[in-house]
């Protein structure tokens, strides 16, 4: 029960918060809200709106994207300073842009460490950039590598590669770095891929093509609305020997799904011990990890990977909402895969490789 000072606290800061306008976490939780009680044309209308305020750059006034009828909606709420209750767990824990950026301002060496993103689509897949186009992207953002992942042939509704296109892209992403190296570039593009798993934690792509690959992510997209425990899936997942990042591991998405639940703390212990990665996977609308979980992940000196899940250059800006989660849950730099050098991610996976090898020799001896 919360004492005479607690209460008086809480009651000061909610005043001081109703002594400014509401946010653009608030305004999205506001249209949110409206939208339950709209028409089904409105329904959508709000719900765009919801995901837009969260890459406004300005908080409470930056109305981009929105239509005039909106945008009149908000302004009012604006003026009144209203401020909606505490999201739902449906909406819980999502970052706003500007708040993210506001956050990364007041430590500045921060976005100093980081080197790289390790999770993005291209017109391989379901992306609308090329493979050239995204390594542009990140030569302009100064990186030293990213992942080209794109989803595996399990997942057709993403347009999945299977291995003769996985080898063909291969080809190309050689060809590329040839000729970023001949120009003097600084870039390395990663052969990856967004390998799908299926419940069971294994994967849709014969492991014979994944082994010249640089590095391989691998997500659930499918019974993510399972409400029992899950944790014998991720256990499962973790322990498939071609993976070394589990990618968007919850499976959460803003106001649609609210993901699965798992003992997380066995979860990442088990990522600990295996020495692989789970990803802060920056995409607005996932956001997962989310903050609470990257504290048990912190707590459990569990690796750490960033990816913007990018369908197209522009979005490599969503790796502040990453970089802003990791922040706020106090993830050594130690730990987050993407501040490492290429030299140091490298012999990351090598090692990660081995150690599975290794594994998967001594259970054939039994």
């Amino acid at each position: 029960m919360a004492g005479p000072s607690q209460h008086f606290r809480q009651l000061a800061e909610l005043q001081a918060r109703n002594d400014f306008p509401p946010s653009n976490a608030e305004i999205a939780e506001l249209l949110s809200r409206a939208a339950s009680e709209a028409s089904y044309v409105l329904q959508r209308a709000y719900r765009r709106a919801a995901r837009s305020a969260f890459l406004w750059e300005v908080e409470a006034r930056e109305l981009a994207h929105i239509g005039p009828f909106l945008q009149k909606q908000i302004r009012q709420w604006i003026r009144q300073k209203r401020h909606p209750p505490c999201p739902p767990p449906l909406r819980k824990e999502f970052l706003t842009l500007a708040e993210s950026r506001l956050r990364l301002n007041k430590a500045a060496s921060w976005r100093s460490h980081l080197r790289g993103d390790l999770q993005m689509h291209t017109n391989w897949s379901d992306g609308s950039g090329d493979i050239r186009a995204m390594a542009e992207a990140a030569i302009e953002r100064g990186y030293e590598y990213i992942a080209i992942t794109d989803h595996s042939k399990g997942l057709s509704i993403a347009n999945g590669i299977n291995e003769v296109k996985l080898k063909k892209q291969s080809d190309e992403i050689d060809a590329l770095n040839r000729a970023l190296r001949a120009s003097g570039q600084n870039l390395t593009v990663l052969h990856s891929i967004e390998m799908n798993l299926n419940p069971g934690g294994d994967g849709d792509m014969d492991p014979i093509a994944l082994r010249p690959l640089d590095i391989v992510l691998g997500s659930f997209h499918s019974a993510l609305r399972r409400k029992e425990d899950q944790t014998e899936r991720y256990l499962a997942a973790l322990r498939n020997p071609n993976i070394q990042i589990l990618g968007h591991p919850r499976g959460r998405i803003y106001n649609y799904r609210s993901g699965l639940r798992a003992d997380w703390e066995t979860v990442f212990r088990e990522a600990a011990r295996l020495d692989k990665a789970v990803e802060i996977d920056a995409y607005p609308d996932r956001q997962d990890l989310n903050t609470s979980l990257l504290k048990i992940a912190k707590r459990c000196e569990t690796r750490i990977s960033m990816g913007t899940d990018a369908h197209h250059p522009w979005q490599f800006e969503f790796i502040d909402l990453a970089l802003a989660a990791a922040l706020a849950a106090k993830i050594s730099p130690e730990r987050i895969v993407n501040f490492m050098s290429l030299k140091e991610l490298r012999a990351w996976i090598e090692k990660v490789r081995g150690a599975e090898a290794r594994r998967t020799r001594t259970k054939t001896k039994r």
